[in-house]
């Protein structure tokens, strides 16, 4: 099994270019929400699928990311119960809003990520490894945490084994 170190560097090497990035910050969130909102109904008994999703994810990014950087597991299971509460304010409207939102969040997210890779010039990680559709939202709050000062001894060691992210621009979209 991975480490979150080496988790983290194989995602990075699908996003140096600053541009995508971005679009991941505003893309993962979407299409998280969406998920949770989509899986938070039905429920039996009061627990929905985006409860038991969320629980095992928490558990995964805290058993992940034990030690030293128990820190981002930390800030894991708090953006996974945000999400968790707000995909059970989605399932609560009725049904055709629920569905409205919940779908139209997910195409929207992922639609920032396809354009994000446009601008990378390389296809998502997950292409390669779907444990990248979990790693995508701890990729995006590790950078999050990186941008705020954060766990710099961890970007170092992403950065010098997935390559520096990439600090200007290198002109228009790829054909």
């Amino acid at each position: 099994m991975k480490t979150v170190l080496q988790q983290l560097v194989n995602y990075a090497c699908y996003h140096r270019d600053p541009r995508n990035i971005r679009t991941h910050f505003v893309g993962i969130p979407m299409i998280v929400l969406a998920v949770a909102g989509l899986l938070a109904r039905p429920a039996l008994a009061g627990v929905s699928l985006a409860h038991v999703a969320v629980v095992l994810l928490v558990l995964y990014y805290l058993w992940l990311s034990r030690g030293a950087y128990r820190g981002l597991g930390l800030c894991m299971a708090l953006c996974m119960l945000l999400a968790l509460w707000g995909g059970l304010r989605l399932a609560a409207l009725p049904q055709a809003a629920w569905l409205g939102w919940s779908l139209g969040l997910f195409v929207l997210g992922w639609l920032f990520q396809f354009v994000g890779h446009l601008y990378e010039g390389r296809k998502p990680a997950f292409v390669d490894d779907l444990m990248g559709l979990v790693i995508g939202p701890l990729f995006v709050v590790a950078e999050w945490l990186f941008l705020l000062g954060a766990l710099g001894g961890m970007q170092r060691q992403i950065d010098a084994q997935a390559g520096p992210v990439r600090r200007r621009a290198h002109g228009p979209l790829p054909h």
